[in-house]
């Protein structure tokens, strides 16, 4: 059987679908470990390096298994090529190459339907490479986004296929985990791009914001309320849609808080999410929390949305939420801080629009999971190496 590729899009939907396939991730095992591919359910997957294949070809076929059909990943696409002409020399029946490599993978975006409705319709956009979510809000023929991706074609294909305008793009912050699309995305379309405090002084072109604004369609539709909530970084925002759902950012996470370290001002930011934690505790308990990143895929529902009440992510965060002293929290905050990576402090300059990188460096800073939560990984590790 002669060798076929495939795109990140058919991976997801094999993984999701349970298929039996094997994903064989060709690059070295420091890359590996990094980064790799992660699905909602177990799925099999081996990593065995390229020069493996080239080096030792009879072992590093002889470890792949022949029951499965085989999907393989590498860096750029070259090297799987390469790897699966080697498996059909050996008599593998089905296997497959991944277009452009893990990177195609990194940028992959999901969309699940939230509500579809004759009044609007929300839905959230799933990475799976980077573990976060952005949201399209669609009323009549116009189009709100939050926290998009750089895909910048994915939006426009994505308006473009439901008949809409995109108006406006906001984003609740200044991120540092990826270079986002908002300031893209209004120079291709002339949307307003709406930011926090976080833009002030930057580059990026925003339109500031002000506590309980409120953003409208021309004809209808919901309302989208703007509350400043700073602490994972100063300029914080969370946007409540038509009184039901939370698009929460990095302030609040299913499993989670996020993390106020990243600026290096851990205890003046740990303050203010302290305070804000406080007031968004006060929020109905009816909320439908839309977080901007996931920790694992045990957080989704059985739609594979990643939204959840605001009771339960209380009750689920109740550690947190609990804590009724600004010291107290600042010292949770010590205990389960991690280095963060260094490529966030070049993301956060190509996101203020202050340095421009080519589209090779893009995709180098771009790849891997975030790292925006503050959870007990950092206490845990502490005290198993203890």
């Amino acid at each position: 059987m002669a060798l076929t590729s495939y795109e990140a899009k058919d991976l997801f939907q094999w993984l999701t679908d349970k298929e039996d396939i094997l994903v064989l991730d060709v690059r070295n095992q420091k890359d590996f470990s990094r980064f790799q591919v992660e699905s909602p359910y177990p799925f099999n997957m081996l990593n065995i390096s390229y020069y493996d294949f080239m080096e030792i070809e009879d072992a590093s076929v002889a470890k792949v298994p022949k029951e499965h059909a085989v999907r393989i990943v590498c860096a750029k696409e070259g090297s799987a090529k390469y790897v699966g002409e080697i498996l059909v020399k050996h008599g593998f029946e089905d296997v497959r190459y991944l277009t452009g490599g893990i990177k195609t993978w990194g940028n992959l975006l999901v969309p699940k339907a939230l509500h579809e409705g004759e009044d609007y319709s929300l839905y959230q956009f799933i990475r799976p490479g980077k573990a976060s979510c952005g949201y399209g809000l669609c009323s009549g023929r116009e189009m709100m986004i939050f926290d998009p991706s750089r895909n910048i074609d994915f939006y426009l294909d994505f308006a473009k296929s439901r008949d809409c305008k995109i108006i406006k793009t906001f984003e609740t912050h200044l991120q540092a985990d990826y270079i986002a699309g908002s300031r893209q995305i209004a120079e291709q379309t002339g949307a307003d791009f709406f930011g926090g405090i976080d833009f002030d002084g930057t580059k990026a072109g925003h339109k500031p914001v002000s506590d309980n604004e409120v953003h409208t369609f021309s004809n209808g539709g919901p309302e989208v309320k703007v509350l400043l909530t700073p602490g994972h970084t100063p300029g914080s925002l969370t946007f409540i849609v038509d009184n039901t759902y939370m698009i929460s950012g990095d302030t609040v996470f299913i499993q989670s808080i996020g993390r106020p370290d990243l600026g290096g001002q851990v205890d003046q930011w740990a303050v203010l999410l302290f305070n804000t934690i406080k007031q968004l505790a006060k929020l109905d308990d009816s909320l439908l929390v839309l977080p901007g990143h996931y920790m694992d895929w045990n957080e989704a529902n059985k739609d594979l949305l990643f939204c959840l009440s605001f009771k339960e992510v209380k009750k689920r965060n109740e550690e947190v939420f609990a804590i009724t002293e600004e010291n107290v929290f600042i010292r949770y905050i010590k205990d389960n801080m991690r280095e963060q990576p260094p490529e966030y402090a070049l993301i956060r300059l190509a996101n203020a629009n202050t340095e421009q990188y080519d589209i090779d460096k893009q995709e180098e800073l771009d790849l891997g999971k975030n790292e925006c939560a503050a959870t007990a990984y950092a206490k845990a590790q502490a005290e198993k190496e203890g």
